[in-house]
């Protein structure tokens, strides 16, 4: 930053073709051009950062500027530029609070600066200047904070859609296995404390390499996005439903006791069965069906790695058992096949 030396003359011609003060007689302006300072700034240097203390009204008289607000996850994103004639730094002296973004010259720029105490000065004593300036701040500042407000609401929209696709598998619109081991802990604990059953189910679809070697993996990806369709028709609103990876998938039943886990598993083997895009194909498998293992808290585990391993093991009975079914599992792991 360094300070420049202007004429009077040449900063009331100047600011008079600024929207600002275009309201503004040359007589008027001589009031108080004196208050204002000239600085020159190099490309990529900050006037302030967002939480410096603001006390004066900036307006740029050539080059441009950036204003930038940090994210959550610490990244800059611009929110405005502004070039000759624009001013900006008014939300902070009328506020008297800290700067809400960072502001720094993209190029080599010259500004006109006002300090609050100079600003108000005028005001005060200036009626009839007070009302032109206020007046077309208002309106400017107005237009300035509509647009900040539609790129806030857009930002928290990308934040949002951004969180959605880090916890949502992109085939089939089911949560992902970072969701899964992000929240089972704590759906397992509430379980705990308030001292309700928790059924978690494993389950995988049967003969899938060979749906893939016979009928090709667009073949695949149309199963997985099915039997994701039937888990989304008979699980409940309180239900999740996770895709691991490929044909795997774990359903986390809160509230739901081993009984009705295994209905619900049932239902879904029965709507798997009714998938009928293979019946018309050449080979031999006409169906997809699921195997599914079902354990439950209290009643198998006591913590949640021995819960999820129960019913990795009651999965491994039922495809050892002949597929397409459920077992639920038991406290001595004597599986009950359905």
């Amino acid at each position: 930053m360094r300070k420049k030396k202007e004429s009077s003359l040449e900063l009331i011609h100047f600011l008079k073709q600024v929207n600002l003060f275009s309201d503004l007689s040359h007589y008027d302006l001589r009031k108080f051009i004196s208050s204002f300072n000239v600085y020159s700034y190099e490309a990529e240097e900050v006037l302030f950062q967002q939480g410096d203390d603001g006390d004066k009204i900036y307006i740029v008289k050539s080059g441009k500027i950036v204003i930038t607000i940090k994210t959550n996850d610490g990244a800059d994103r611009i929110i405005a530029e502004l070039g000759k004639g624009d001013f900006f730094g008014e939300m902070s002296i009328f506020d008297k609070a800290p700067r809400s973004a960072t502001c720094k010259a993209k190029e080599k720029s010259v500004l006109l600066t006002l300090f609050d105490t100079d600003f108000f000065n005028v005001i005060k004593t200036n009626p009839d200047i007070a009302i032109k300036i206020m007046y077309k701040m208002l309106n400017i500042t107005t237009l300035r904070l509509n647009d900040t407000s539609r790129f806030l609401s857009d930002m928290v929209q990308w934040g949002e859609d951004a969180r959605k696709r880090a916890i949502t598998d992109p085939l089939t619109g089911v949560y992902n296995r970072r969701y899964l081991d992000d929240q089972i802990g704590d759906i397992f604990d509430e379980a705990k404390i308030e001292n309700k059953p928790l059924s978690i189910v494993m389950t995988d679809l049967d003969y899938f390499r060979r749906i893939n070697e016979e009928f090709g993996m667009e073949m695949g990806d149309r199963a997985i996005i099915e039997v994701a369709k039937v888990f989304k028709k008979v699980c409940r609103d309180k239900d999740i439903i996770t895709r691991l990876g490929g044909d795997e998938y774990t359903l986390v039943l809160p509230d739901t006791d081993k009984a009705t886990a295994m209905r619900l598993c049932e239902e879904a083997c029965s709507e798997v069965r009714k998938i009928d895009i293979l019946k018309n194909l050449n080979g031999p498998l006409k169906q997809f069906t699921l195997s599914l293992g079902v354990s439950t808290f209290p009643d198998d585990a006591q913590d949640v790695n021995a819960l999820k391993q129960k019913a990795d093991r009651a999965l491994y009975i039922a495809k050892e058992s002949g597929r397409d079914r459920v077992v639920g599992s038991t406290s001595d792991q004597k599986d009950k096949v359905c």
